[in-house]
Parts: C-alpha cells; sequence; structure tokens
C-alpha cells in the first residue's frame, strides 16, 4: 500500500503541473502513464482517495477555511471578535481585506481547493477514458466519488469567494489563467455532475465501498444535491446588489422541486437515520465513529494527527489535563443567548450550549475542574474532549476529529422547507415532526411537537419557524451564514441578535426572567460543577446551599463593544471574502475583487 500511494503521489505531483502557478504550487511532472493507473481499480481507488489529501493541508480546509468560514451568525461567534482588527477576527466580523495575514498566501484555502479540484480532473477524466465506469460497478463507484468531491470543494469555493474561476478539465497551458464566472453557472454544472453521481455511487453499506462516512454515498450525494438547489436558487449578493438568480434554470420552483424529490429519495429509503439521542451523534464523532447508515452521511476525514475541529470549537481545557494532552478550544461559541432561545426541555440545549471550561490542571494530580465562565463566552458543547475515550490528543496543534459535512437532520429540515414552499404548511408538517420528536423527551410530545406544529398554519409560520429550528439544531456547525444569505436574512439577524444581547444583559423584553445571580459548587467528584440561577425563574436565595456565587447579570460581563463587535462592516456588502491579493497578482490581470473590496 506504501508503494502504491507513493506512485499515486508522484503522478499527481507531475500532472499538477507548473503551469497552474496562479492557484498551486507543485512539483514537477511525472511520465507516469495514466492509462496504467486508471485502468486498474486499486491505483484508480488510490488516485480518487488522494482527491480528501487537500483537506488536511496546513492551511487548507484543517487550519483555515473550518475554523473561520461560518462565524459570525445570530447563533454562534468567534470568541475574541472584540479583538478587531486582526488577521482572524476580521475573517468572522465581514472585515476580511485582500491582504488579510492568515489566508494571504500560496499555499492558503484558496490554492488548495482548486489543487484538490485538479486532482478530481485527472481523476475524472482518467476513469472516463481507461475505466469503463458504469452504474453498480468498482469504476462507476470512484467516478461518482471524484465528481462529488470536486463538487464539495467548488461548492465552498462559491460560498466563501462568490464568483470563481471555473476549471472542470485538467490544467492546460491555454487554460492557465481564468477569470471569474458567474457562481449559477458553476452551481449548475455541479447539480448536473451530482445527478450523473448518485446513479454511480451506492446506498450506506450497500457495499464495502459504501460502509463508512470517510467515503461517498448515495444518500449523502442526493442530500448535498438538495443543498446545492437550495442555494442556486436562494438570494445572494451580487455586483448589482441581493437578490436570486435570474437564470430561469434556477428558479425557485424548479430547484424546490429537485431538492424535495432528493431528500424524499434519502428518507425513504432507509439507509440512514436519525440517532435516538441527539448527543450521541456527536459522541460519536468525537470518539472517531464511521459507521455509514446513522445520521453523519459525509464526513472530512482527518487522521488523528491532522484536523482542528476540537482544537477550534470544543469546550476549552486550560491546560493538558485528565481528558486531553492539548490545551485548546474555545475558540468559538454560541451567542450568549442561545442557551435562553431553547425551550427548558429541548435536550439539544445542554449538548450545545456550555457555560464552563475547564481550568489549569493540579500539577499533583493532573486533574482539573471545570469553572464558571462569563456570560458573554459560551462554548460549543458538540465539540469535548472528555468524550474521546477511544484515543487521548496530544498533539500540539491537531486533534484528528471528523468534519461531518452533513448530517440526516439537515436533509429532513431541507425537506420541510421546500414542502412548505411547494405545498404549504400540511406538507411540511412530518418532516419537521421528525426533528422535533427527536428533541424533546416523549412526555413533552403534546405541547413541544404536535400543538406546536399544529398552530403553523401558513406558510410564513412554517419558514419563521424552520429557519428556528435549524437554529436551534445547527449551533456550531458553521452551516447557518450560507443558510441566512440563501433565505436573505443575513443582517436582519444579526442585528436582531444585537438587540437580543442587549435585552439579555438589561433582563428586558423575552429575557426578562433570566435570573441575574448564579449560585454554584462541585459535585462528588470534585470537579463537576452543580449550579442554580442558570434556568430562566431560578431566582431564589441558594447561598447558603451552594460555596460560591457571582452576578451573571453584571454589565461588565457583556459590554457594548463585545455585543458590537458581532460585525465590523455590513455584512450584505461583505458576504463573501476577498480573493487573496497573491492570487490576484498572480493571475495576469484575470482576477479581480468586486463585492465592496
Amino acid at each position: 500500500m506504501k508503494n502504491l500511494i507513493y506512485i499515486i503521489a508522484i503522478f499527481f505531483a507531475g500532472a499538477v503541473t507548473s503551469c497552474s502557478k496562479d492557484y498551486l504550487d507543485a512539483p514537477t511532472k511525472s511520465s507516469l502513464d495514466e492509462s496504467v493507473i486508471f485502468a486498474n481499480v486499486d491505483l484508480a481507488k488510490s488516485a480518487v482517495d488522494g482527491i480528501k489529501i487537500d483537506f488536511g493541508e496546513t492551511n487548507s480546509y484543517r487550519g483555515r477555511f473550518l475554523p473561520w468560514y461560518g462565524m459570525n451568525t445570530d447563533i454562534e461567534w468567534y470568541n475574541n471578535s472584540d479583538k478587531y482588527p486582526d488577521g482572524k477576527a476580521d475573517l468572522c466580523v465581514y472585515a476580511a481585506t485582500p491582504t488579510n495575514s492568515q489566508m494571504n498566501d500560496t499555499k492558503n484555502a484558496w490554492a488548495k481547493m482548486y489543487e484538490g479540484i485538479e486532482r478530481a480532473n485527472m481523476c475524472i477524466k482518467g476513469i472516463r477514458a481507461y475505466g469503463n465506469p458504469q452504474p453498480g460497478n468498482d469504476m462507476g463507484q470512484l467516478l461518482g466519488e471524484a465528481l462529488t468531491l470536486r463538487a464539495v470543494y467548488y461548492s465552498d469555493l462559491v460560498k466563501a469567494w462568490g464568483d470563481v474561476p471555473a476549471r472542470f478539465e485538467p490544467i492546460t497551458t491555454a487554460t492557465l489563467y481564468l477569470p471569474r464566472v458567474s457562481r449559477d453557472s458553476i452551481l449548475k454544472h455541479l447539480i448536473a455532475d451530482l445527478g450523473e453521481a448518485e446513479t454511480l455511487v451506492a446506498w450506506p453499506n450497500a457495499t464495502s465501498a459504501t460502509s463508512d462516512v470517510e467515503h461517498i454515498n448515495k444518500a449523502f450525494v442526493k442530500g448535498f444535491r438538495a443543498r446545492l438547489c437550495m442555494v442556486a436558487s436562494g438570494y445572494s449578493q451580487y455586483p448589482d446588489g441581493i437578490h436570486r438568480s435570474t437564470d430561469p434554470d434556477l428558479s425557485v420552483d424548479k430547484m424546490y422541486t429537485l431538492a424535495l424529490q432528493e431528500c424524499q429519495d434519502v428518507i425513504n429509503s432507509g439507509t440512514v437515520h436519525l440517532q435516538p439521542s441527539f448527543e450521541t451523534v456527536f459522541k460519536n464523532n468525537c470518539n472517531d465513529v464511521i459507521t455509514a447508515g446513522n445520521e453523519s452521511l459525509w464526513e472530512i476525514p482527518f487522521a488523528d494527527g491532522r484536523g482542528r475541529m476540537l482544537f477550534t470549537f470544543a469546550v476549552r481545557h486550560k491546560s493538558a489535563d485528565q481528558f486531553t494532552g492539548q490545551p485548546k478550544g474555545g475558540q468559538a461559541g454560541p451567542l450568549p443567548y442561545m442557551y435562553y432561545d431553547y425551550n427548558g426541555q429541548d435536550t439539544r440545549r445542554d449538548v450545545t450550549c456550555v457555560p464552563y471550561y475547564w481550568g489549569m490542571a493540579d500539577p499533583n494530580t493532573g486533574i482539573a475542574q471545570q469553572e464558571l465562565s462569563d456570560i458573554d463566552t459560551w462554548y460549543f458543547g458538540k465539540y469535548r474532549y472528555e468524550w474521546m475515550t477511544n484515543r487521548r490528543v496530544t498533539s500540539t496543534n491537531d486533534d484528528g476529529v471528523n468534519k461531518i459535512y452533513m448530517r440526516y437532520a439537515e436533509v429532513i429540515l431541507m425537506a420541510a422547507e421546500a414542502a412548505n414552499e411547494l405545498n404549504g404548511p400540511s406538507a411540511a408538517a412530518p418532516y419537521l415532526k421528525m426533528i422535533r420528536e427527536r428533541a424533546f423527551p416523549q412526555s413533552e410530545w403534546t405541547d413541544e411537537v404536535d400543538n406546536y406544529i399544529a398552530g403553523l398554519t401558513t406558510k410564513d409560520a412554517m419558514f419563521n419557524a424552520i429557519v428556528k429550528e435549524n437554529k436551534l439544531e445547527f449551533t456550531g456547525e458553521m452551516i447557518r451564514k450560507q443558510s441566512l444569505i440563501r433565505w436573505n436574512l443575513l443582517d436582519t439577524k444579526l442585528n436582531e441578535a444585537k438587540a437580543k444581547m442587549y435585552n439579555l444583559r438589561a433582563r428586558t423584553g423575552e429575557y426578562a426572567d433570566v435570573p441575574s445571580e448564579i449560585y454554584y459548587d462541585y459535585a462528588d467528584d470534585g470537579v463537576t460543577l452543580k449550579m442554580y440561577g442558570l434556568n430562566r425563574g431560578e431566582t431564589q436565595d441558594k447561598s447558603g446551599d451552594y460555596a460560591y456565587h457571582t452576578s451573571w447579570a453584571d454589565p461588565s460581563n457583556l459590554v457594548d463593544s463585545k455585543v458590537e463587535s458581532i460585525y465590523a462592516q455590513d455584512p450584505d456588502q461583505h458576504q463573501f471574502w476577498p480573493i487573496w491579493q497573491v492570487f490576484i497578482d498572480a493571475s495576469n490581470g484575470k482576477l479581480t475583487n468586486d463585492y465592496g473590496y
């Protein structure tokens, strides 16, 4: 296997030639014949697996795109947003410039996405020419994987930068320098590619090739295609303003009809399911459970020494302790009011929103205690070193936990949204019911499921409920920003977020019953906090029952500058990052920045 991987690496090193210097940084050409590789299933499989290499490169998804794209929204933010100006904060607060200190480098995410696309282009061309790909055979599965992986890279390019150069064939001298093209044309191409891919790849667990979520399966392809249909027909920033696409092929009616069918195909297939416990989804992720057929549809795979999902998003650990050798986490978290926007019986709340961090470990025992954080700094509980029972992270920079790229819950909520738009709230209700039944204990279903959904009698009411349900379901998973953009709610919801934070601080409006004092102590284990005063209505004086208490309402814990730091510039005028200056300079005049940069 090592020799096989070495051969593939040489092939890619040669084929991704120096002529691609405006996007890539690649070695010299090899004479290895692609007809040898793509006529052999094992070699071709290694080549297709090689497309994923660029996800884990140092400044690619691993250390730049995944940590920084997706914040700040009405549910999540960079916990140091108020440190603006700063290269990291700028990426989150809608203030990135072409010379951003984190991104303006020839080996950053933009370059690595195009490098991954070039690998995919070569595989697609080679398999078509030499592999005889057909539905049901190994080469068909590999072609479907290559088409889908290319779509992943391209969809993220479009998500972050809007209009970008389109490369759907291996680079030649003639195509060395390309201008940006409309994202509409790229999305149409991707939707068509995924339509082909779904005929080629198998359902989860139908074959050995689809037994894990690090490889592509039909449920993911269909769900991903539905997502792109929703994006393509939605709102976004164009040079002439924010609007839907004017391409009739991307109309709401056409795209939602296709999206609904794709989602229904996945739901009706019975090949994937919601985990009965919301918490189990994320415990499985932290424990490297990659078995297909559960809720995770596809994951960006990271080896133990790559990836920064916990490094960036986990509950913070201030030192190496009983759970981790890596003192990281906590760079991002839920907005301060999110805990209170959940119903107290919603099982998603305590999984998602954590009001404590792990303090410095005792130098003698190596054991750390939970410590109460301030109201302005919460942590995502979906990512926890303490849930990693199968291995201990010792790397200083990486944790090796996969990125869940799509969950089955998203497919269900897209089905609800599309059904509501096309057929009204009664058509959407069964899908919303699936999500809320999982969220609440059965004892709460009468009020929180049946009566709640029965009250959604108009399309607008159902749409607003779906927008809210997406918030409650996906906080911390960095898909909210793109959703707000396509709903044309980005600016509206960010300004609403500011108002909600001020109301929380003042205990007015919807937060009038949030307690101002928290009483806390340690449980019998000596490390786990127990608290009173965190939940709505817990207003009794408990100083006699707890060793400590603090003013949760102190305005100094949620100052104006922190609230205002959710964005530094008009988010609707900065929905996309600028193309970084190094790529502008190397484009032979073909690339320019629009959208206010």
